[in-house]
């Protein structure tokens, strides 16, 4: 990359991604585009952060939340291919909250805002509106999916510590999936759809290595083994 940083976020394909934000010696506002081969500087945001949201591809992206000045950021940034424009703001500024949609359609849920939050957001394209709100107050979490089919995974809680909890989203409520993460963890990478993700490393200590596959919601069944 151009730019050396952490703690930025992506959107995009393989061949065609877009990074934005980020931790270096400021709170970046550097974007970068990847043709698949190399990285190329664009349009910079309009407000420098890191652990911030995004949703969407490379020439429609969508830019909300994270940590800056001030230090739990609400603002929205709408990337058009070229640059960046404000847009309304969440109704919950936070850091490390997690997106999922697209640039007109998206989700933000979950996140730090001095304390960890079950705060859930949609994005209508002009305006963020709250909605029901996750089960458990978390931040750092990896999540997958579109505005109303989202799976969410993992996250760290206020003490702090990780979580293996797996929530679904079908764009009105939240449920709990019985079964959650192998390997409990916040900061986790994440990608995929509702119904086939995956979430690998994390941020945990000791950091983490472990990548998990996501097959679609499963229910805990009871049956009867004979012996013969």
């Amino acid at each position: 990359m151009n730019t050396g940083r952490n703690n930025l976020t992506g959107s995009g394909t393989q061949t065609a991604a877009l990074a934005y934000g980020g931790d270096g010696a400021v709170y970046e506002t550097a974007t970068e585009k990847f043709n698949g081969t190399s990285w190329t500087t664009t349009g910079s945001m309009n407000t420098g952060r890191n652990q911030l949201g995004g949703v969407g591809i490379q020439t429609a992206s969508l830019a909300f939340g994270g940590t800056g000045s001030p230090v739990f950021q609400a603002s929205t940034e709408s990337f058009n291919g070229t640059s960046w424009t404000n847009v309304s703001g969440l109704n919950t500024g936070r850091e490390l909250i997690r997106g999922t949609g697209t640039q007109t359609a998206a989700i933000g849920f979950g996140g730090n805002n001095g304390a960890a939050t079950n705060a859930n957001e949609s994005w209508s394209g002009s305006a963020w509106t709250t909605v029901t709100a996750m089960p458990t107050s978390l931040w750092g979490r990896g999540g997958a999916g579109t505005q109303t089919d989202t799976v969410a995974y993992g996250g760290g809680t206020q003490a702090p510590s990780v979580v293996t909890n797996t929530d679904l989203w079908n764009g009105t409520a939240w449920t709990s999936n019985p079964t959650g993460l192998a390997t409990a963890r916040y900061y986790i990478g994440s990608a995929g759809t509702q119904t086939s993700a995956i979430g690998f490393g994390s941020a945990s200590t000791p950091t983490s290595t472990a990548t998990e596959e996501w097959n679609g919601p499963g229910t805990a069944t009871t049956k009867t083994v004979t012996v013969s």
